[in-house]
């Protein structure tokens, strides 16, 4: 179990990754300094260098970061007792809140390829590629006990992910729908793709 200093430091990189989203969502990674992400948290340039090495180990630690946090949500989700249709209906809204609650880290996780070591790279990717196969796994078990259509476990995982990841272009927190309201809506629609008809 991690010591109490631990756990303090381990908070104190979760917030400076949040400021330093925000910062690099608003600005772009070519136009923040860490100046600017140590300002936001009235930090100095020093002290941040404690945390992280640079720039390019904020970005990395910020998927890092996302990736465990979504792992953790898809993982608790098929391991559930729950049905096919409950668990990718789960899957699905719990990867949009997700992405609301923490929509500056989504956003600048995009176009990781640009800015990682071939180490760090790989590791990014393999996070991705295990959180799409969970959702393959739904899909797959859904197949095997007859309740969604006979499909493409990658083409629907492509088609599912591609429409809630949009959300980050348009989501707007003062809209007229709740985050769970927009939750339901996209759960319910991309259901109709693979739930059998009755």
């Amino acid at each position: 179990m991690a010591s109490f200093r631990e756990q303090k430091i381990a908070k104190k990189k979760q917030e400076i990754l949040r400021s330093a989203a925000a910062v690099l969502a608003e600005k772009g990674y070519h136009g923040t300094t860490m100046e600017e992400i140590a300002a936001q948290l009235l930090m100095t340039k020093g002290s941040m260098y404690y945390y992280f090495k640079n720039k390019d180990d904020i970005l990395y630690h910020c998927h890092q970061m996302i990736m465990e946090l979504s792992l953790e949500k898809i993982e608790e989700v098929v391991n559930s007792d729950d049905n096919p249709i409950e668990k990718l209906e789960s899957a699905i809204k719990a990867h949009i809140l997700l992405s609301i609650s923490e929509k500056s880290m989504f956003m600048i996780m995009d176009r990781p390829y640009q800015k990682f070591t071939d180490e760090q790279l790989k590791e990014v990717l393999d996070a991705r590629r295990n959180y799409a196969h969970y959702f393959d796994k739904i899909i797959k078990e859904g197949m095997e006990k007859q309740v969604f259509e006979n499909v493409d476990p990658k083409m629907v995982r492509m088609i599912i992910l591609g429409a809630i990841n949009y959300i980050q272009q348009w989501y707007n927190q003062n809209g007229p729908n709740t985050d769970e309201e927009i939750a339901d809506s996209y759960a319910t629609n991309l259901l109709k793709m693979v739930v059998k008809k009755k």
